[in-house]
């Protein structure tokens, strides 16, 4: 058996003097019980798997223990919540147990949600029910195995209690991870209050734990945003290249760290349509799928605004200068998206480099997959296939997605545009195999592993789920179920947040 490690805590951001947080111990539960560890990633933050697994772990995760060397808190911050702006949110139903450092030398925060009320609950009772912890679980590791920046899942327990929404629900907490849970929602939280000082402060500390080279610059500050827009430009790109749907990128939901955070009514889109909105709260698709990168530069505009008072350190400096400042990063967000968006098109289309009159092909049969409501998922893991079509002989996607006629005329230029490029059909298909996965998380699965262990306990579908999910560009035929898409019963049209 191995050694069983118990967390070593070293809580930078509970060392900071001034308004960040509230100390907040989380809520006890009545029956905790183990859904499943990541034991990876515990080993990866220095914790044995058999003690996140143990009676002291599983109560760890419920809230019910609070470790040594933990110092719990609820931090606050703001937000424009679908363009509306609120002067106060905060962790309402979630708290930061404290920082670990992983294996790699990097600083992580494990916090709880779902785990009771806090002073920025709101009214609210600051619990999850089950069905949001396990989309949760789901959505972020897929996105961790699909290469994409994100928050991730230490482990999941129930708690042995019913939660209360539009009926009785029962309820679980989620240990989640992040490089830090610092938001674009927590500096417009203090630029609202005229806290410059705290403004500064909380640079500083983001400087230090996430942009150590910013400190080097002439102008730190300028430097920190000039990195975030292109970690955002970045990890946007990712999501558009996937299918992936946020569904609410308030800016309260924007990690300054560059991952992605949220992951309530989010999905995955099936048939290609750049107006997909699943959100039920989305009445007016503000976050459909193809707004998501100008959202994405509305948002960082607010940072840029909120960062204002401290983004000039010139001994002249004076708010018209400031703005252009601010202006002058903010303008450089487009063209970084367009070219990391483009470099991931390249890989998929089979390209050692993306040409202008690329696009053009691009968005052709990005066209025809909307005019024929194909599969997103699908016709890219075909493309790659037929790329080399005697190397996938066994393990083709063909009996679930086939090309039909309409597709003729951009085959015909596609196959032409890669018979010029330099690479062996190996090399290709390769580079196309990994960035067109066969298995994401669809929708449908995600909600009948929810509804298995909802109704009846049952987490076999769940875990299946996850470890099909963990391989999402390997296609094992014998696990073709899971890259299907829904049957017309089967579609999910509404994702819910679940607060």
């Amino acid at each position: 058996m191995s050694e069983s490690r118990s967390p070593v805590f070293d809580n930078s951001f509970a060392r900071l003097s001034g308004p960040f947080y509230t100390a907040q111990a989380p809520s006890s539960v009545p029956n905790p019980g183990l859904i499943r560890i990541n034991a990876a990633l515990a080993e990866q933050l220095n914790i044995s798997p058999d003690w996140l697994a143990s009676a002291e772990g599983i109560a760890t995760m419920a809230g019910n223990h609070v470790p040594d060397g933990a110092q719990s808190l609820a931090a606050v911050y703001a937000g424009h919540q679908f363009g509306g702006w609120n002067p106060q949110l905060g962790d309402g139903r979630a708290v930061l147990l404290g920082e670990l450092i992983g294996t790699d030398g990097v600083r992580y925060d494990w916090q709880l949600k779902g785990s009771g009320r806090t002073p920025y609950s709101r009214g609210g009772d600051g619990k999850s029910p089950l069905g949001p912890v396990l989309r949760e679980y789901i959505l972020c590791e897929a996105m961790a195995a699909l290469g994409v920046p994100t928050t991730r899942a230490l482990g999941a327990v129930t708690s042995g209690e019913m939660v209360f929404r539009d009926q009785g629900l029962p309820g679980a907490v989620f240990s989640r991870v992040a490089q830090s849970h610092i938001r674009v929602g927590t500096m417009q939280f203090f630029a609202a209050r005229r806290d410059n000082e705290a403004l500064q402060t909380l640079s500083d500390y983001l400087i230090q734990r996430h942009f150590p080279d910013a400190a080097k610059a002439e102008n730190p500050v300028l430097a920190m945003l000039n990195d975030i827009i292109s970690r955002q430009a970045s990890l946007i790109a990712k999501w558009q290249s996937i299918g992936f749907i946020h569904g609410v990128m308030n800016t309260d939901n924007m990690l300054l760290c560059g991952e992605t955070i949220d992951y309530g009514p989010c999905a995955f889109m099936d048939s290609y349509d750049s107006a997909t909105v699943f959100s039920s709260i989305d009445q007016n698709g503000r976050y459909a799928y193809g707004n998501q990168p100008s959202i994405a530069h509305w948002n960082l505009i607010q940072l840029a605004q909120a960062l204002l008072p401290i983004l000039d350190n010139s001994p002249t400096a004076n708010d018209d200068s400031a703005v252009a400042i601010a202006q002058e990063a903010i303008n450089a967000f487009p063209a970084q998206f367009l070219t990391a968006y483009q470099t991931i098109i390249k890989d998929k289309l089979g390209l050692s480099e993306f040409k202008d009159s690329d696009d053009a092909l691009f968005q052709t049969l990005l066209s025809i997959m909307e005019a024929q409501k194909s599969d997103f998922t699908l016709c890219f893991r075909r493309l790659a296939e037929l790329s080399n079509e005697t190397a996938c002989i066994n393990s083709s996607v063909r009996e679930l997605f086939e090309f039909n006629e309409a597709f003729t005329p951009c085959l015909q230029q596609w196959r032409q545009r890669i018979s010029e490029d330099p690479q062996s059909p190996a090399q290709r298909q390769a580079q196309m195999f990994t960035a067109n996965p066969v298995f994401i998380p669809r929708n449908h699965l995600v909600q009948e592993a929810i509804a298995a262990a909802e109704q009846n306990g049952d987490f076999s579908f769940f875990n299946q789920l996850i470890d099909v999910l963990a391989k999402p560009c390997e296609f094992d035929p014998t696990k073709s179920r899971y890259a299907m898409p829904a049957k017309p019963e089967q579609q999910v049209h509404q994702t819910f947040c679940g607060t």
